[in-house]
């Protein structure tokens, strides 16, 4: 199955914020409501207003690491924000 354009973005978020603070970048993910995630075979997958949860996914960095895990998230999520139809950009990475 392939994943949706905002699973995706979870996931490089993941990914980028695992780079810089190790496996705790998981284990906040895994706290975000409406987040599915099974880090060994890297699948993520939203139940629920997926916008929401990604906002929500880079809150919850922020309020650990402040604005730089927000830009962090930003860049990682770059390459995939294009996909998104407009208007549906997620507020955390405006």
């Amino acid at each position: 199955m392939i994943m949706d354009i905002y699973a995706q973005i979870v996931e490089k978020i993941i990914k980028a914020q695992e780079v810089i603070i190790g496996p705790v970048a998981v284990e906040q993910a895994l706290r975000v409501p409406h987040l599915k995630i099974d880090w060994p075979k890297h699948h993520v997958s939203i139940d629920g207003d997926q916008a929401a949860a990604v906002n929500s996914l880079v809150a919850v960095y922020s309020e650990l690491f402040g604005q730089i895990s927000k830009e962090v998230s930003k860049e990682a999520a770059a390459s995939l924000v294009r996909q998104l139809p407009v208007g549906k950009l997620p507020e955390a990475l405006r």
